[in-house]
């Protein structure tokens, strides 16, 4: 009996692991990628020729990841390690130029373990995958430098140098192993989640130049310890340092967005939106801004719980992400209000814009979680939109006023609905299933 009840209860851990909860095409993949790491791990160990200085060089690079890890932790507390951007690559591409495939293959092991140990406590599945992904990435690399290695020329006299041709063929190598990378984790944070923005966050000026700054200090660390290992040693200062100013822009990023939400936060949204009203004005431009307010959030909170109201935030903010323009301007504006300011926009455009984005809320499908989970969280928004017309000259502060008044107008209305105020024609227009709610986009004077 007793094993009965272990193994049942065994089974119930293993049916509540987080992987489960995603798609089954995406629960497939993972499982692949895992399954290719580890078969590549086999085929490999059993083709290595282990030797002492392999080993001992394996070892060395091992260690620097983890007094890599360990400085940049203490050095920057639990906080700034979790904004730290990750360049162990650094000591991870001379592990695949200058070991067999084999060690590349399972470097990413022991980094992996340590960020789990001594940073941060990720979802193990999440872990496991991107361990696998980038031991996968580290393993082509490898391979694809030992087989073109024939290409670096012995002769001294050639056309070229053989530093330059095996600098080349190193650099080739990270190129193969940053494509591969990305090519799979992007795979999967797509499948995750549908509206992540893969252009910012991953070909975006500041990524990609974040990434050519670990391969440019990588191919150097490898090319110094082809010549002499201890020279890893003198490297470590460096690549925390790298780290570090490489940290600066995240920190800088986090200062400028909501926490809860990845919007701008109301300060940062205020600020370049000022800017944006000026330009504006200035070149004569229409320009809108909208007021989202979220019905009935206390209420949210009360029945399903703070969790609940928190993941409404966060569904609201991607709905905001997905249908917004890049140039549109979305930030929270302070407890369950957002703001967006809409640039190059019409009144008419403001007005259909705002309507579709309350539209997509209002359909949205949010399961409470905790105690009361499967239960549906419905949720509408009431949006009031106020327009600056070509040629009209307004502040910020007065385009927030009308577009409050606006919001007030359709909360009074009955909530779920748009109301659009024109600051200079006078116009007003109404949507939404609400009260005394018009036609989407039908703007007509004011009662």
């Amino acid at each position: 009996m007793r094993m009965a009840r272990r193994q049942a209860r065994q089974a119930t851990a293993i049916r509540d692991w987080p992987i489960w909860a995603l798609p089954r095409w995406l629960i497939v993949y993972v499982i692949t990628v895992v399954a290719a790491y580890l078969a590549a791990i086999g085929v490999a160990a059993s083709a290595v020729t282990y030797s002492r200085q392999d080993l001992a060089l394996f070892g060395l690079l091992l260690g620097c990841t983890a007094a890599s890890v360990e400085m940049a932790r203490k050095a920057g507390g639990e906080r700034g390690v979790l904004l730290m951007k990750d360049v162990q690559g650094v000591w991870e591409l001379p592990v695949a130029i200058l070991l067999p495939p084999f060690y590349a293959l399972v470097a990413p092991i022991a980094q992996t373990a340590l960020t789990q140990w001594r940073v941060r406590h990720g979802l193990l599945h999440r872990r496991v995958f991107t361990g696998a992904a980038v031991g996968l990435s580290y393993g082509a690399a490898s391979v694809t430098f030992h087989s073109l290695s024939g290409l670096v020329p012995r002769n001294p006299g050639g056309t070229l140098s053989h530093g330059t041709v095996w600098t080349a063929l190193v650099l080739l190598s990270a190129l193969v192993k940053w494509a591969l990378n990305k090519a799979l984790i992007i795979t999967a944070v797509k499948g995750a989640n549908r509206s992540a923005n893969i252009r910012t966050a991953f070909f975006g000026g500041e990524p990609l130049y974040n990434d050519a700054a670990e391969i440019c200090i990588a191919i150097l660390v490898t090319f110094g310890v082809a010549g002499d290992p201890l020279l890893a040693l003198a490297a470590l200062p460096v690549v925390t340092l790298l780290q570090r100013s490489l940290s600066h822009v995240q920190l800088v990023s986090e200062s400028r967005t909501d926490a809860k939400t990845g919007l701008l936060n109301a300060a940062t949204w205020e600020r370049e939106s000022a800017v944006e009203v000026t330009r504006a004005v200035r070149t004569q431009s229409p320009l809108a801004i909208a007021m989202v307010d979220i019905d009935k959030f206390k209420a949210i909170n009360d029945t399903y719980g703070h969790l609940a109201g928190d993941q409404v935030l966060k569904e609201i903010a991607n709905t905001l992400n997905t249908m917004l323009r890049d140039y549109d301007l979305a930030g929270r504006f302070g407890g369950e209000e957002f703001s967006l300011l809409l640039p190059q926009t019409r009144a008419v455009d403001a007005f259909r814009i705002a309507e579709r984005v309350r539209a997509s809320i209002a359909g949205l499908s949010i399961i409470a979680p905790g105690a009361t989970g499967g239960e549906r969280v419905q949720v509408t928004v009431s949006i009031g939109v106020a327009a600056l017309d070509s040629g009209s000259k307004r502040e910020l502060s007065e385009l927030v006023a009308a577009a409050d008044a606006a919001l007030y107008r359709a909360k009074a209305g009955g909530r779920d609905q748009v109301q659009m105020i024109s600051t200079t024609r006078g116009l007003s227009a109404i949507s939404g299933p609400g009260p005394g709610a018009g036609h989407a986009g039908r703007p007509r004077h004011p009662r």
